[in-house]
Order: C-alpha cells, then structure tokens, then sequence
C-alpha cells in the first residue's frame, strides 16, 4: 500500500500565509484569477505547490467579487439544465477503476457550460473564470423537443426574479410549422382563447412569414407554460417541425450559436 503524501501543499495554505486571511478567503482569492504560480493564474485552491513562485495581485480584493449570469442556446432533444449533472463516483482503494462509460438517456444541457462552449461573440466584456460555470441555478424549464435562451446563475437575486416574477414574465417563441399557414388557420386557436372553459394563459399568436414549404409563427406568453406551443398547433391541425425560445422577459438570444453561452452582460436584465 502506498502510503506516501502528496508533494508540497495546497497552493489556498500558502496563500493563508501570504495574505495572513482565512482558508476560505484563500479559496476566494485563488477561484477570482488573482493568484499566479510561476508567473501562470491558477484558479484550483487544491493545486500543490513547493517551491515555486506564488504571487498574489497586489489590487485583489474580496469585495467586488462577480456572481453571473450564463445564458446558453439549448439544442433541441436536450434537457433544460433544472437537474443537475450526475457526479461521478471514485474509485474504490484497491480496485480498478472502469472506463467511462457514454451517458445514458437525454444528454443535460449543463454539459456545455464549458470554456470550449463560451460563445465567441460574446460581447459582454467578462473575464472567464472557472468558478463562473459552478454553483449554477437554473429554474425555467423549457421543452426537450425546442431549442433556445436558457438561464443559469449564480446572483441569488437573478435568481429570486426569474422565480417569483416567472408568471409576469413573457417568453417569446418562434414554432416552425409546415407548410404554408394563412392567417384565417388561426381562427380555431382564436375560438380557444376566447373559450373561458379552456382556462388558457395570456398568450399572443400570429404568423410571422409564409410560403409553400414551411411558415414561422410567433408565439408569445406570460409565464412558462410546457406543451402551449404544441397544443395551440394542434387544435389548427398545423404539424410543428421545431420551435426556439427567442426571448425571456427583456433579454434576447440574438445571435447567440446553438449550444453556446454567453455572459448576461451589465445593463442586460430580465
């Protein structure tokens, strides 16, 4: 049995002793890109360090600290990212370790917040920082079958807006349908709104282009309401070939690649 210790030590205990803080405040320092080993920011406090050079950036500060706001591009046939990813399991002492194995079942569109999947579009001027893409919440579902504008964030106040105010919020949508779809194809859609019974959410629906092949509607909603889109079609007997979440509340997906993210930039707000 191998018995012998890591070499050096935890490059958040050599920061304790250069700062004279916490080992919690160390954590902070080293996750906000402040601290530099060799000359290189690393941003894991349980990097191993010995004899190295660990400099610490003379303006770091603890009291401006970032929480932010991810919003990615769902691709259709993922799932929305409200459950969290599966954790893996380390291997027992003393036995082998398997290979991965290929996820089973829909992939959760939590997979691609990572560096690779950071939009180069990205406009919104924040520095990337790994601890940006943990401790995500995600709380407004969207459809495994659509596409587009999912949220994750680390602001607990985003995050109290996005549920209490989620039934005021609209959400805008785009369903393609096929063939082409006259506004009179409506009219059944219509007769349901206007129906008490059907007890329908506040929504607006309107064809936004046409032509033989394949037609756009928009489709707009006051809070989240899974299966609308769908319903909706079906009751004007129009067969969907996908639809895309465009908008929530006053933030857009703009031009934003499908299973990319981006940062929610400053001034942007739901």
């Amino acid at each position: 049995m191998n018995s012998s210790k890591p070499e050096g030590e935890r490059l958040s205990k050599r920061i304790m002793q250069l700062r004279d803080c916490s080992r919690r405040e160390a954590e902070q320092y080293i996750e906000a890109g402040f601290v530099r080993v060799d000359g290189v920011v690393v941003e894991e406090p349980q990097f191993r360090v010995s004899q190295q050079n660990v400099t610490l950036d003379a303006h770091a500060t603890l009291l401006n600290l970032q929480s932010v706001t991810l919003i990615l591009n769902k691709p259709a046939g993922w799932t929305d990212g409200l459950e969290p990813l599966p954790v893996a399991r380390s291997a027992q002492p003393g036995r082998q370790s398997e290979p991965p194995r290929a996820p089973r079942g829909p992939q959760n569109v939590r997979s691609l917040l990572t560096p690779a999947q950071h939009s180069k579009h990205d406009h919104s001027g924040v520095r990337l920082l790994k601890s940006h893409l943990t401790r995500l919440d995600a709380s407004v579902p969207l459809e495994y079958e659509a596409s587009g504008l999912v949220a994750f964030t680390q602001d607990f106040r985003t995050q109290r807006k996005l549920v209490e105010d989620m039934p005021f919020m609209e959400h805008e949508l785009i369903i393609d349908v096929r063939g082409e779809v006259l506004p009179d194809a409506l009219r059944p859609i219509e007769r349901a709104m206007r129906d008490e019974r059907l007890r329908l959410p506040d929504f607006k629906i309107s064809v936004g282009s046409a032509n033989p092949e394949r037609s756009k509607l928009r489709l707009a909603v006051k809070g989240s309401h899974l299966g609308l889109a769908v319903y909706l079609c079906e009751l004007a007997g129009l067969d969907i070939i996908g639809m895309r979440r465009i908008r929530l509340g006053r933030v857009s997906l703009g031009d934003l690649e499908e299973g990319t993210w981006r940062y929610l930039a400053e001034g942007e707000r739901f």
